[in-house]
């Protein structure tokens, strides 16, 4: 929950915004500041205070305990010109708070975190408990000094400016172990516990049976990721509360699917119970993994762990058409987030600026669409953070289809959408996909031109709106006139066509003409087509077609 705080009534604008945006995130808090505050920092996770920093710091000052626990306070000054991550920058959240509220009230987001200033990814903002000198390590980072990374677990990190040998070092494990000097451990999740028990099984019993189970196999808690059970046991006192201390969910899995999982000790006494004949290894090993702890028993409960390596992720990211502003923030995130990134070489450079010290770049020209899918969904399945970029939107005429054709269930994917070019034409002109359209790509190196000329026929026949992808280029001079005379055959020679090359870029240009005037040479790779259907028609210099064809017959 996020507190709002005001004392004027410029302030209270810019709050009553921020409320009627957030309603399940925001809590307004009336009367004298001094109070408000108070009450918001013992009850919010964060607070935004439209207030003097000044007169925030002394009030907060005395409540302030620890950054762990203290809450993220954002101040918005009373013109609403900057942001100003004030307090708990990392731990409370307050630079990605400040970020979020600037994007809403227009204001510019001011973070003063080193690592945020550089661009880096903060070691304890990584979403994964961490131990030993953050300080030293984040300092030698910001100072360019080598840093090592020493992965013992596979885990999609973001990216970090390591080294393979230095003196100071991160270490990704769920090992047992205490920090060495200069030397950071990330606790990543990678731990599952299977658990049976007998009914009413004490909590003590049970959680001393996991506990002492770690300590033996040298696992460390704090990586502990889940508990895992059959389904007879959801509500079991003693495995529900041992998940609730050990502050991890509890999973649940059927008999019948617990049953098909290979185990090397299984029994009779839980098939007889709960129709399986493992429940602690079966339930550990019910998504995969390698099991570190075979069943170890105690009175009445039993546990198994199992290590489950880290999925790589892949994000498939669509630029947009080029311009920067058209570029959305969930792809910027994704973009600082992956710690591989894949991409056309002219589409790297166009957002090169964006990414984090420390990403790693794989980059390739023209023609390379396959190879470039193979090779993200390869540095995914490595347990690598990867990116795979395109331009528009990575779903349409990009390269979200062939890295999905190469992706199997092994990896995590995740398609982020852009703006198209279709899209960014249409906004040039005016309005022409204002009913149904169609895209349709000219090119017939994948597609063989029969194909595409019973597309563009059907289209045609249908009086769909449509917009050419690809339309020309040196080797490819026929197709569009082509595709230009199918449609001719259904439609006016003045049905209007919309031309725009370079849409949204520095050296856009757009121009309006008729299907009988359009000039195909003027047209090339860069370049998109829209061709209207009956009803559209040219209003003040703009393409727009209606909605229903009603306002076509009163028009009339």
């Amino acid at each position: 929950m996020i507190g709002l705080i005001s004392a004027t009534a410029a302030g209270a604008v810019a709050r009553d915004r921020l409320a009627a945006a957030w309603p399940d995130r925001t809590r307004v808090y009336d009367g004298p500041v001094g109070g408000a505050v108070r009450a918001a920092f013992a009850e919010c996770e964060q607070l935004v205070c439209f207030l003097a920093t000044g007169a925030v710091v002394r009030l907060v000052a005395p409540l302030l305990s620890d950054k762990k626990t203290d809450p993220g306070v954002v101040c918005v000054d009373e013109s609403g010109r900057f942001a100003v991550s004030l307090v708990g920058g990392h731990g409370g959240g307050a630079n990605e708070l400040a970020r979020e509220v600037g994007e809403l009230l227009g204001a510019e987001p001011v973070v003063t975190t080193a690592t945020d200033s550089a661009g880096l990814a903060g070691l304890d903002t990584l979403g994964l408990p961490v131990e030993g000198d953050v300080a030293a390590v984040s300092r030698a980072l910001l100072d360019g000094e080598p840093v090592a990374l020493r992965a013992e677990v596979a885990w999609p990190l973001p990216p970090l400016p390591v080294a393979a040998e230095g003196s100071y070092t991160i270490r990704l494990t769920d090992r047992a172990t205490d920090p060495a000097e200069h030397e950071v451990l990330l606790r990543p999740p990678s731990l599952v516990v299977g658990v049976g028990a007998s009914r009413n099984a004490p909590v003590d019993e049970v959680l001393g049976l996991i506990e002492g189970s770690l300590w033996e196999a040298g696992l460390s808690p704090r990586s502990v990721a889940e508990l895992a059970t059959v389904d007879a046991k959801a509500g079991e006192p003693g495995i529900v509360e041992a998940a609730e201390r050990l502050g991890v969910p509890l999973v649940t899995y059927s008999a019948e699917e617990l049953a098909q999982v290979d185990v090397p000790n299984p029994s009779d006494a839980p098939l007889a119970a709960v129709g399986t004949p493992s429940v602690a290894e079966a339930s550990a090993l019910a998504r995969g993994g390698e099991l570190l702890v075979p069943k170890r028993k105690s009175a009445m409960a039993t546990c198994a762990v199992v290590r489950r390596p880290g999925r790589g992720r892949l994000a498939v990211v669509g630029l947009g058409p080029g311009a920067r502003d058209l570029l959305t923030p969930r792809a910027k995130a994704e973009l600082r987030r992956a710690s591989v990134l894949v991409g056309l070489d002219q589409y790297v450079d166009q957002i090169r600026d964006l990414l984090r010290p420390g990403t790693r770049i794989l980059e390739s020209g023209l023609g390379a669409e396959e190879e470039r899918a193979r090779t993200a969904v390869e540095e995914a399945r490595k347990g690598h953070a990867v990116a795979l970029i395109g331009s528009g939107d990575a779903g349409v005429y990009a390269m979200a289809s062939p890295a999905l054709a190469e992706a199997g269930a092994d990896i995590d994917v995740v398609g982020v959408p852009g703006v198209t070019a279709a899209l960014a034409a249409g906004a040039i002109l005016g309005a022409p996909l204002g009913h149904d359209h169609v895209s349709i790509s000219l090119s017939d190196l994948h597609t063989p031109w029969e194909v595409i000329e019973r597309r563009v026929r059907a289209a045609a026949e249908a009086d769909i709106v449509v917009t050419f992808y690809n339309p020309r280029s040196r080797g490819r001079d026929w197709q569009l006139p082509k595709a230009l005379a199918i449609l001719a055959e259904h439609r006016e020679p003045t049905t209007p066509v919309g031309v725009v090359r370079n849409a949204s870029r520095p050296d856009e240009t757009s121009r309006l003409t008729t299907l009988a005037a359009l000039d195909p040479a003027t047209v090339d790779m860069m370049t998109v087509v829209t061709v209207g259907n009956t009803a559209t028609r040219e209003i003040a210099g703009r393409m727009v077609t209606p909605r229903g064809y009603r306002w076509q017959e009163e028009a009339r």
